[in-house]
């Protein structure tokens, strides 16, 4: 790996097919790279999630059926996917706000 890529630390969820379709599995994973080589993704694919915390982005993923989203943080070191979902409202469900927040404030204590 090279020195400039940050790794991928997952807290909860996968991409694999199925659930996800191939393409936007191999979609997901494009993006996740990018980001892994610092690259800032903005809209359409990727917005600030600011209720979840500091650095939090909502990334979309297109299906044939169905729109994926990975909330994902940036770090200093590393790309800390949150939650993998399929979102089906307009906005993100609370329950999925309120499980990020928890999982990133055991990350960070874990961490410290």
């Amino acid at each position: 790996m090279n020195q400039q890529n940050k790794p991928l630390l997952w807290l909860h969820g996968e991409v694999k097919t199925p659930p996800f379709s191939q393409n936007a599995r191999i979609e997901a994973g494009v993006f996740l790279r990018r980001l892994q080589q610092g690259e800032n993704l903005g809209m359409p694919h990727s917005r600030p999630m600011p209720s979840i915390g500091n650095n939090c982005h909502e990334l979309r993923i297109r299906d044939s059926h169905q729109i994926w989203r990975i909330i994902y943080r940036i770090d200093q070191d590393a790309i800390v996917i949150v939650d993998i979902f399929s979102k089906t409202a307009r906005t993100t469900p609370k329950i999925v706000i309120e499980n990020c927040k928890k999982r990133l404030s055991q990350y960070d204590r874990d961490q410290f």
